[in-house]
């Protein structure tokens, strides 16, 4: 299965320079990481959140969790909540649920990336199933990201 065209088109527009990865099926991100020998402080997670003027899209080290309230202060929105599956399915029907690509320009989106992902020499990031991840250098994410909003909104989880 080849990623989703919504993907592929949207790089091959930016002249994205990306490599394909298998790994054997997973089900989490951490599992991910792990099933692909990859960092899992370089692995790109996308976590989609909406209120009542719609969805966006966070994207940040699989390692971290989003910290909601500072998110909703520098997007300036007050009622962000986790966005239900049914919700995400109908918004990236061309991915497998749990395994959509941290780029939601490529679907329309709203995208906000985490500072700290930028200081990674390398950015894993899921191919839209759960068997492939696109391997992409610090410029080439850098790139991609650019013009998208910036900031530092990810904590390590509390366990």
């Amino acid at each position: 299965m080849p990623i989703p065209s919504h993907l592929s088109s949207y790089l091959d527009q930016r002249g994205a320079r990306y490599e394909i990865c298998a790994h054997k099926h997973s089900h989490t991100s951490a599992e991910t990481a792990r099933s692909a020998h990859v960092p899992q402080n370089q692995l790109a997670k996308s976590v989609i959140l909406e209120d009542d003027a719609g969805c966006v899209m966070a994207v940040i080290p699989a390692d971290k969790t989003v910290m909601v309230g500072e998110l909703a202060r520098l997007l300036g929105r007050k009622e962000l909540r986790l966005a239900d599956e049914g919700r995400i399915a109908k918004l990236f029907a061309d991915c497998d649920l749990g395994a959509v690509p941290p780029v939601g320009m490529a679907w329309g989106v709203e995208t906000i990336v985490d500072d700290e992902l930028e200081a990674n020499e390398v950015v894993y990031m899921e191919g839209g199933d759960h068997e492939r991840l696109l391997r992409m250098s610090q410029e080439q994410f850098h790139a991609l990201m650019s013009s998208q909003p910036h900031g530092r909104f990810c904590k390590a989880p509390t366990h």
